[in-house]
């Protein structure tokens, strides 16, 4: 594809103008990004982020302080560490609430309630560590509809030896979703430091589908005529509305497997984040202020 070198200033994580060059896909404009040049915490302007144990029985407690900004990237840290259930309850049958203490903690971000987005390019260059029980991800979920019904679209994940991109949405059956997977086991890459190299995972999504990549090769390609919800759980199309971006390193759970063997602290480093959008498109983005 062609590519054209243009400015992004103003549209800076920061809101300032910026006279770095970025590489811009002819046709489009770059309409927000996170290049996390700032040491310290992540920008409260563009992440909100989980706390606790959140979801799919995952064995880390979400916690803001395992996510940092050091030397131009986002690093999320998964630490080994036991500290106090602050939500146990004995006796409970809830899994968020039958542990006595807290085994891992990592961290969870996402733009929800202050940027969303309906199609374009989306760009986020990251380095995982492709270990058991480890599950980093790139991911979306539309603004409206209760899960899958909202719509979920899973740019990246790794968990058991392969790297996924997917895409869910409602059933008949409530909170049971209908998937579109793929996956692509990490040796199939013949490359055996292939988790100690940053890669450049790629969706391009309008009203007819969603393509997701890595490192150019196409991994998924979803016919976005055919994501229909049959219930009024959430929009008629989940594809076809905005959505909001998560960054996050869960551990364990349903399907990360057993990380007792793997060596903690472990980093997933994210270098930039980029949204991208057609110059002509009629679909404004929806980036809150």
């Amino acid at each position: 594809m062609k590519i054209c070198l243009l400015l992004a200033g103003g549209i800076m994580a920061d809101g300032s103008a910026s006279a770095q060059e970025k590489a811009v896909p002819e046709g489009y404009k770059l309409v927000w990004a996170d290049e996390f040049d700032k040491d310290g915490a992540a920008d409260p302007k563009n992440w909100k982020f989980e706390n606790g144990f959140v979801r799919n029985r995952e064995a880390q407690w979400y916690q803001e302080e395992n996510a940092f900004c050091k030397d131009g990237k986002l690093v999320i840290e998964g630490r080994r560490e036991k500290k106090p259930n602050p939500n146990f309850k004995e006796g409970s049958k809830e899994w968020k609430e039958n542990r006595k203490f807290i085994e891992y903690t990592a961290a969870s971000l996402k733009t929800v309630g202050l940027h969303s987005w309906q199609y374009g390019r989306f760009e986020v260059k990251a380095k995982i560590s492709a270990k058991q029980g480890l599950w980093p991800a790139i991911w979306f979920l539309g603004i409206s509809g209760e899960w899958p019904s909202c719509g979920e679209i899973d740019l990246m994940e790794y968990y058991k030896d392969d790297i996924l991109a997917n895409a869910c949405w409602g059933t008949e059956k409530r909170h049971q979703g209908k998937w579109s997977t793929t996956k692509k086991p990490v040796k199939s890459f013949n490359d055996p430091d292939w988790d100690q190299k940053f890669h450049v995972w790629r969706m391009d999504w309008d009203k007819d589908s969603i393509k997701l990549y890595v490192d150019d090769i196409l991994l998924n390609n979803v016919d976005v005529n055919k994501t229909v919800n049959p219930t009024d759980k959430g929009p008629k199309n989940p594809f076809r509305q905005s959505h909001y971006m998560l960054l996050n390193l869960a551990i364990g759970g349903d399907n990360g497997g057993d990380p007792s063997n793997t060596a903690f602290p472990t980093r997933y480093e994210i270098d930039y984040v980029r949204v991208y959008q057609k110059v002509d498109s009629s679909n404004k983005d929806t980036e809150k202020k």
